[in-house]
């Protein structure tokens, strides 16, 4: 005799397939196995039929066995995505945007010094034009060798960790700068707070991880208003140190934020998604949990989902090789050179401004008499320190930062990540090409003042694509990377900018602009577009990524 178990759902009732509610005892007496009449159910919910002959067991037979939903499967989960999502902007990351702008308007003021020191320095100690250069380039060099160190240690041990050392690092080379006793000494030290200001960048990564898809990249424009502050802040307080008291104390002030900043990493959590990635998410729950009452929402139903543990492939976290799979090769290519390019334009016109003040002719920016001659130094070994109406003009084109941001944040979510890069790009290409016509001063720091600001808007957008388009895994070396590729734009740059600037305006400018054009078609060929996408995982990246290809 066999026997088969069937279920057979309709409605809320159980029926016997048969239609006949005789159903046998069993040899002990004990209770039916087939369903109640009129379709109630006995006992499990699981109706047992015995079948007496061929033609009833062949109607069995050609019943599908639906088998019971498990617990497991039929509990609720959510990604950090998810929880991100739901639990929204809030106060939370007000602290966080705070906290992280602090490390951004430190990082800007170590970088706008150096518009500022090579004139000091050209007075004080004699420097000829390729030392300032020099100087200029060794913190780029040292950004550049860190950054690819900084975004594996991201990577691999975390982002609070990494911003603790890194804040820790710039700030104790950034204050014995000022006791440098000669240049050599001061190489040295301003070499190693460019190794530790290549990992600044890494607190987007954090900070990006932490904002939900809707906000993201308007909050991460808005977060180099602190770049904004930081440069036009030490730009002013130049103005009244540096007649008085010296570069030395400019670099004393000029790394405190860095250790307020460090005191204020013991508050950061860690990344829940970076904590996913190795494994704990009960920490990631924990923290998910923190930004939700910070946030007075509720968090998500049901379980969080730990995509990476259930696969059975171990998850590598910080390989540069992962940078090169089929899905990304395309795009980290064609990233590397827009950062370089990036950076080079950018610093490029922040030297080029004080360059074209300092020794520029009467058509770019040279200081004229009454009778229209030029009052040139007649050897660029004579001192001619920045004066009160340099400064001036440093900070008026310094605050084209602040509408190059607005205009980002109004346009990025309207034409996307990489059509606003190319657009800054071009109108950046444009407003340097014209710096070639002979005109007034106060034209020529208009022009200047909107190349400034349409770079700098570009070089905004450009850290909004970049930890979007790389997944959780290689996020921090992947923007590491960029930002490491792009100090190679930053060492040439002071060449061009105080170098060659000297034997050729003209050469000069162009090289800028031409190589901004260029830029601009390389971005128009990025492959994704990272507008309203959700930050993706490991694994996850690889599967989806075709569908952000427009």
């Amino acid at each position: 005799m066999l026997g088969r178990i069937v279920k057979f759902r309709r409605g809320d009732k159980y029926e016997d397939l048969e239609g006949s509610d005789d159903v046998p005892q069993d040899a002990g007496g004990g209770r039916s196995s087939e369903t109640t009449p009129s379709g109630g159910h006995s006992g499990s919910g699981v109706l047992f039929h015995r079948k007496t002959d061929s033609a009833a067991q062949a109607a069995a037979a050609s019943v599908p066995f639906v088998p019971e939903p498990s617990k497991e499967t039929a509990e609720d989960t959510f990604t950090v995505d998810h929880a991100v999502d739901m639990i929204g902007f809030g106060w939370f990351q007000l602290k966080l945007s705070l906290f992280t702008g602090l490390v951004w308007m430190a990082d800007a003021m170590e970088m706008m010094i150096l518009s500022i020191l090579g004139p000091a320095l050209h007075c004080d100690w004699n420097l000829p034009p390729w030392q300032q250069a020099l100087l200029t380039s060794v913190v780029f060099g040292g950004m550049m060798l860190s950054s690819g160190f900084w975004g594996k240690i991201s990577d691999k041990y975390g982002r609070r960790v990494e911003m603790i050392l890194c804040s820790l690092f710039t700030f104790c080379y950034g204050l014995l700068s000022a006791f440098s006793p000669n240049f050599i000494w001061l190489l040295i030290l301003r070499g190693l707070v460019g190794f530790g200001v290549g990992g600044v960048p890494q607190s987007i990564t954090l900070y990006a991880e932490f904002l939900p898809s809707a906000t993201r990249g308007k909050c991460v424009v808005m977060i180099e208003l602190f770049w904004a502050v930081g440069t036009c802040f030490i730009v002013l307080i130049a103005i009244f140190v540096m007649p008085t008291l010296g570069w030395r104390y400019l670099f004393g002030i000029a790394s405190l934020p860095l250790l307020i900043f460090f005191f204020a990493c013991f508050w950061l959590p860690e990344s829940p998604r970076f904590d996913i990635a190795r494994g704990q998410t009960d920490r990631a729950l924990e923290t998910l949990q923190r930004i939700a009452a910070d946030n007075n929402k509720a968090m998500p139903l049901g379980r969080l989902l730990d995509i990476h543990h259930e696969s059975d492939e171990p998850v590598a976290r910080g390989q540069i090789r992962d940078l090169f799979t089929p899905e990304l090769r395309l795009t980290t290519g064609l990233l590397w050179f827009i950062w370089l390019a990036n950076t080079f334009a950018y610093y490029g016109v922040v030297l080029m401004t004080t360059e074209l003040f300092e020794v520029g002719d009467a058509c770019h920016g040279g200081t004229a008499d009454a009778n229209g001659n030029v009052e040139e130094p007649p050897c660029h070994l004579e001192c001619k320190s920045l004066s009160m109406a340099d400064y001036t003009d440093l900070l008026l084109t310094t605050a084209a930062e602040f509408p190059g941001l607005f205009i980002t944040f109004l346009i990025i979510e309207w034409l996307g990540r990489r059509r606003t890069i190319a657009v800054e790009f071009l109108i950046f290409a444009l407003f340097v090409y014209l710096v070639n016509i002979c005109v007034t001063r106060k034209v020529l720091t208009f022009f200047l003042f909107v190349a400034r600001a349409f770079i700098s808007g570009g070089f905004q957008a450009t850290y909004v694509y970049t930890p979007e388009v790389y997944p959780t895994t290689t996020r921090a070396i992947g923007l590491g990377m960029c930002s490491g590729m792009s100090r190679i734009g930053a060492l040439i740059t002071p060449f061009v900018a105080q170098v060659m600037l000297r034997q050729s305006v003209y050469l000069g400018i162009n090289t800028y602009a031409t190589v901004s054009l260029i830029a601009a078609g390389f971005t128009l060929l990025l492959p994704i577009e990272t507008k309203g996408r959700e930050m993706k995982d490991a694994g996850v990246a690889k599967s989806q990524s075709s569908q952000s290809i427009d």
